[in-house]
């Protein structure tokens, strides 16, 4: 394995360079008499001798004495003073191809395989031979820092009052053991007995063997794992309380030792849907079905269905979604590559032991709220998951177009649409390059990205097309450049934070800078969004990070881009499907921007014979009612309404008819559409 202390240190950038940037992202986005505060404050900040050269020289002496300067300070701001629930709010999830269980031993067979598989990467990842991984995208093929991985199966999240912390045991050469949750108990499942390993039908017995014991409710134990679902300082408190009795904590103790946790889940009763999936996965659908079956505060917690839902939901502290997703994909090809185990389990196998707790009346009300507690984030979460099928990335590259930044326009295209507005966007950018490096923030709501979407929007036919165009390539250029700032680290966000945190650190009065109402807007993400690619046909989802915000990642293939859009139903200000409906319109109307600029238009005969050019749309000859005005849309301004084709009854996404409401973005469906999941 390539050593990380090879790679270069990450840098700290230039002050003066990350105070423009800062506001130049920051003008278009606050008032003008706001912004012109703001950029008073950042001047004096700024200024020679100032508060900022102080503060960047104490981060110039912290990057010669560590490893990472920023790494500390960004792990607790992201993750660990987080004192919201982990499930939707801060952990994801990959969601694999739904599997066709015949039966519940069929299920109990991919999740032996599934155990054994992580046993390997685990000793692969050990014993330091996975092999080196390398950057694609911008800065491609740089070697990157494999640090991560080690913390795969070794780290745990453990709860405080005021923070909490983030441990990870020393590397052991033994195979571990596992925590195999099903129907709300959980046992402790050793992967090596004696000196010998569990081969697939001894792990298979064992796993039958748990089954069968959750079918009597002789040896019930209360479904602990819900507390793991509050939020971070109630969990704390029960937590505490907990560990006073020595039962209790030898049970915590094995779960926070463990390898992952590999959940056992009873059917849902759900419609199998992308959405249904992606959520129960997320979330377990609250304590009347699966979601007392986990243990959130462990890294991996691989979640296998009876109904055949599994994926895998990650306790996203210790390491970034790409490692995730390279070590999911080994595990499913490993498992597909499994043959039919011929071999029979050792009879005299030690059975599994359940984990058993001693809750006081306190713990029981403690758990009595956090079922209630998680059945309102249930509720509360809008998950709505389609596939663009009109075009994907083979498209957008013969354009000469990233395919990132293009999609990363198209969100900010689809966010003014529903909002008439941008607003502070996160897009994650890997570090990896760089030792211990994480992510720093690409802001995708650049100036050019708002003129460009202003253009689309709001241009109607005063706006050509060649201007148009002219201002989507000048926005995907600087979204770009943003991005190439960010993952060589140039980035702004992270070199703030630094800035902000040292002082703390030292002891000193807070600057102007970071209490200004500007700088908390700036970090208020109501669009927080990533990329994650897969060569699997499996996909990542998980919460919006601010209560009037939007999730969203994406997942581009050759012919298609794979969207996982979620929100909260208890905010008036955003809606699902609506900014799936203007995602879906926006992708194809950019799409239509290039034909049209190119020149490249069919004919088709109306029925009245007419004939009427219009660009092709994969494939297939329409005309297009815009949606957002309900007339024609340009350029066939006078036709009858007979001739057009609704844009909504040829969207690739939906198959009802929204009406909606742009002044408060709610919306509702006359129809129920397949990427809506019903409610849990």
């Amino acid at each position: 394995m390539f050593l990380s202390e090879m790679l270069l240190k990450l840098p700290v950038p230039d002050l003066q360079h990350t105070l423009d940037a800062y506001l130049r992202s920051v003008k278009h986005l606050v008032p003008e008499t706001q912004f012109l505060k703001t950029k008073a404050i950042v001047e004096t900040f700024g200024k020679h001798g100032g508060a900022g050269e102080r503060l960047q020289k104490l981060l110039l002496e912290k990057r010669e004495k560590t490893e990472n300067w920023v790494f500390d300070f960004w792990l607790e701001d992201m993750y660990l003073k987080n004192r919201l629930a982990l499930p939707v709010n801060s952990s994801p999830a990959l969601v694999f191809p739904k599997q066709s269980f015949r039966d519940i031993k069929e299920s109990l067979v991919f999740a032996a395989r599934l155990i054994l598989s992580v046993s390997q990467y685990k000793a692969a990842v050990d014993g330091k031979t996975l092999l080196l991984d390398v950057a694609r995208g911008q800065k491609a093929d740089s070697p990157l820092c494999m640090d991560q991985n080690k913390h795969l199966f070794s780290s745990y999240r453990r709860a405080g009052l005021k923070q909490d912390t983030l441990i990870t045991a020393d590397s052991v050469s033994d195979a571990g053991h596992v925590i195999v949750a099903c129907k709300n108990q959980f046992f402790v499942l050793n992967l090596m007995e004696g000196s010998c390993k569990l081969n697939e039908a001894d792990v298979q017995a064992q796993l039958e063997w748990i089954y069968e014991q959750t079918l009597s409710t002789e040896q019930k134990q209360p479904a602990v794992g819900l507390l793991t679902a509050e939020d971070r300082m109630d969990w704390a408190r029960a937590r505490d309380q907990l560990l006073k009795d020595p039962v209790n904590r030898e049970s915590v103790e094995l779960m926070e030792r463990c390898v992952c946790v590999v959940c056992l889940d009873d059917p849902a009763g759900l419609e199998p849907s992308d959405a249904n999936r992606a959520a129960l996965v997320l979330h377990g659908g609250g304590h009347h079905k699966n979601g007392a079956n986990r243990w959130y505060d462990k890294p991996l917690q691989f979640v296998i269905g009876a109904d055949g839902v599994c994926g895998v939901v990650c306790e996203h502290s210790p390491f970034e979604g790409i490692v995730l997703v390279q070590c999911t994909e080994h595990l499913l090809k490993d498992i597909r590559s499994c043959k039919q185990s011929s071999g029979r389990s050792a009879s005299e196998l030690p059975h599994p032991h359940r984990l058993l707790w001693k809750c006081s009346p306190r713990i029981q009300g403690a758990l009595a709220s956090a079922a209630d507690h998680l059945h309102r984030l249930v509720r509360n979460l809008d998950m709505n998951v389609f596939t663009f099928a009109v075009y994907g990335k083979e498209f957008i590259k013969q354009q000469k177009m990233s395919p990132d930044a293009y999609i990363q326009l198209a969100l900010q295209l689809a966010f003014y649409r529903c909002h008439r507005r941008l607003v502070s966007t996160y897009e994650s950018a890997s570090l990896r390059r760089f030792r211990q490096g994480r992510v720093d923030n690409i802001r995708s709501s650049t100036p050019e990205a708002l003129a460009f979407v202003k253009a689309m929007t709001d241009g109607g036919t005063s706006t050509q097309d060649a201007e148009k165009m002219e201002k989507l390539r000048a926005a995907v250029d600087a979204q770009s450049k943003v991005t190439a700032l960010a993952v060589t680290g140039m980035g702004t966000d992270n070199h703030l934070l630094g800035l902000r945190d040292i002082a703390k650190e030292m002891k000193m009065e807070t600057p102007d800078i970071f209490s200004d109402e500007t700088y908390h807007i700036s970090n208020h993400f109501m669009l927080s969004t990533s990329q994650v690619p897969t060569a699997e046909e499996m996909f990542c989802c998980y919460g919006p990070v601010v209560p009037d915000g939007y999730g969203v990642c994406y997942n581009p293939r050759p012919a298609h881009v794979l969207f996982c859009v979620s929100s909260f139903r208890e905010s008036k200000e955003t809606c699902s499907g609506l900014f799936v409906k203007a995602l879906d319109e926006g992708l194809q109307d950019m799409r239509i921007l290039f034909l049209r600029s190119r020149g490249t238009f069919e004919t088709l005969v109306s029925t009245d014979g007419s004939a009427v050019p219009v660009p092709r749309h994969d494939g297939r000859q329409i005309l297009r009612l815009d949606s957002w005005t309900n007339k024609p849309a340009e350029g066939l301004t006078g036709r009858t309404e007979a001739h057009q084709v609704n844009l909504l009854q040829e969207s690739s996404v939906m198959q009802g008819v929204y009406r909606h409401d742009l002044s408060s973005a709610r919306c509702h469906s006359s129809l129920q559409t397949q990427t809506q999941h019903q409610r849990l």
